[in-house]
């Protein structure tokens, strides 16, 4: 019995030993990795459509242990990613074509690479929306668009200002003369393709000659207002189109129009404002015509301050009234308004009176 003990614990020593001859039971024989082979190799690009460029590529492959995926351009480490199987990389890529390289690696570092062409082309900017507000802050939306550039069109051969998402430009102040002015705000993809707003400003001198200036005069208690062809070409008046004011009989004393300016009258330039005016009917002489300036730029006046009443003088001819509104104090020599408003004899209810205005322009 004793012998027999002594030989159990040398049997169990003995199997340990053997046991431990493989590093924890991992065989150290990696000949095997050599006869695995990798292949069947593609790719997946998945292309963004909100022009951001952006590319996602996932390769593919049998036996693969990691991807290099070199992106066509770029330096450093800019310029590929290493992605292991079944995961992808992204990327934003310019538009053209450029050409990514797929490295595929198997166990054994053995490297196969595959070139792919990929071609990028931008979708134009859709729903192209611009607004301006007070004395021409320019803002713009559209779908797609990676920036904008902003042409206001009062100088010659002008390089635009960019304008980036979200941004509103600042005031811009158009000269005295020179217009009319055509506002052209393109928005731009990142690559060739753009869209293009454009908008004829309306601000003074207004003449209604210019087909695509929207001579926009807004009615307000029933009265009504036309851009019609002259009744009377002669004398100091010989345009073709002119505006057309009609006070309805019984419609309110206080009714008129009124006019947003895309570019304000600015005093800087004058403080006068004169104003052709044809009177069909002699029942209208001394009745007067109210040119009124509303919604300054910083506020100061308010409204109802710019306020001028000037009477007609005859009928049957064009003839030129003249408000002057240097004689109101409380305007700022270089005030800057937005709004322009026309009442006729605001003292009484229409009597069913009719008068035609023209050239509106802004003097010394």
């Amino acid at each position: 019995m004793k012998h027999i003990k002594l030989i159990f614990p040398f049997f169990l020593l003995l199997l340990a030993a053997v046991g431990c001859s493989k590093k924890d039971g991992i065989d150290s024989d990696t000949s095997f990795i050599n006869t695995t082979s990798s292949g069947n190799f593609d790719k997946i690009f998945d292309i963004s459509t909100d022009n951001s460029g952006n590319v996602k590529i996932t390769p593919l492959g049998e036996g693969v242990s990691q991807f290099i995926v070199g992106y066509g351009h770029g330096t450093g480490a800019d310029s590929s990613a290493v992605v292991l199987p079944g995961r992808s990389t992204t990327h934003a890529s310019p538009e053209g074509t450029d050409t990514v390289n797929i490295t595929a690696m198997d166990l054994a570092g053995r490297k196969v690479t595959t070139s792919y062409p990929l071609t990028l082309t931008y979708r134009a900017p859709e729903n192209l929306n611009v607004t301006t507000s007070g004395e021409m802050k320019v803002k713009a939306t559209a779908l797609y668009a990676r920036s904008f550039m902003v042409y206001y069109g009062d100088v010659t051969n002008e390089v635009g200002t960019p304008m980036a998402i979200g941004q509103e430009l600042p005031a811009h102040t158009y000269p005295a003369t020179g217009g009319p002015f055509v506002l052209r705000v393109v928005a731009l993809s990142g690559g060739a393709a753009s869209t293009t707003y454009t908008k004829t400003l309306f601000g003074l001198p207004a003449d209604f000659e210019t087909a695509a200036v929207n001579y926009f005069f807004g009615t307000f208690g029933n009265v009504t207002f036309d851009k019609v062809a002259n009744p009377a070409p002669g004398g100091i008046n010989t345009s073709a189109m002119v505006g057309k004011y009609v006070k309805p009989s019984g419609v309110a004393s206080w009714s008129g129009t009124y006019s947003p300016l895309n570019i304000p009258i600015n005093f800087a330039y004058g403080n006068k404002i004169k104003v052709l005016v044809y009177n069909p009917d002699a029942a209208n002489i001394g009745k007067r015509l109210n040119v009124e300036l509303e919604w300054v730029i910083g506020g100061t006046p308010a409204n109802g301050v710019g306020v001028l009443k000037v009477p007609l003088t005859t009928s049957g001819a064009w003839e030129e009234l003249v408000f002057d509104f240097s004689t109101i104090p409380a305007i700022p020599a270089t005030a800057k308004y937005t709004q322009l408003v026309l009442r006729f004899n605001d003292i009484a209810s229409g009597a069913g009176e009719t008068i035609y205005v023209d050239n509106f322009r802004l003097t010394n």
